[in-house]
């Protein structure tokens, strides 16, 4: 519960916002919308986003629709952070950081390959059964049947279940 009170405090209750850093990770760019939703809760998070960098050191913005910045995580080899208009806050991990602010733990490092359609080369793989286009990795199926349309789902059905659906920006 307190995950998710400080989650609607990040992403709902910001007036001010970020400034955008000068310093951005160098690496690859995703932008686009992001929707969480935990299904032991019923709770649900839906933002724009910013990913840029690389799995080892990178930075995620979330904004509001009208684009102002309410957290921003960064990561570094040796340092995890969020920073919000309320201030900055040291985390071990990057799994920790998601987890005490959107509820779950999210596989942030392996977004950047799961958004180009692929696995992450840090953790084995399998294909998905069935005929479905995807793979399935580190407890998340990964669909890629919308992947010509920007959509990546991912969902991982283990207690507590979460689905993550992005929508990328396309140039």
């Amino acid at each position: 519960m307190r995950g998710a009170a400080l989650a609607a405090t990040v992403l709902l209750g910001a007036c001010s916002s970020l400034p955008r850093p000068a310093d951005r990770a160098a690496g690859e760019t995703f932008s686009g919308r992001l929707a969480i939703r935990a299904e032991a809760e019923a709770r649900s998070t839906i933002a724009a986003f910013d990913l840029s960098g690389r799995p080892d050191a990178g930075e995620l913005d979330l904004s509001t629709p009208l684009g102002a910045v309410l957290g921003r995580a960064r990561w570094a080899p040796g340092q995890v952070e969020l920073v919000t208009p309320q201030g900055r806050k040291a985390y071990p991990t990057l799994d920790a950081l998601t987890q005490e602010v959107l509820g779950e733990t999210l596989p942030v490092a392996a977004l950047f390959d799961w958004l180009k359609g692929r696995p992450w080369p840090g953790a084995p793989s399998a294909a998905r059964t069935g005929g479905s286009t995807g793979f399935e990795q580190l407890g998340w199926s990964v669909d890629l049947a919308e992947f010509d349309a920007a959509v990546v789902t991912a969902v991982r059905r283990a207690p507590p279940a979460v689905t993550v659906r992005v929508k990328l920006d396309r140039p």
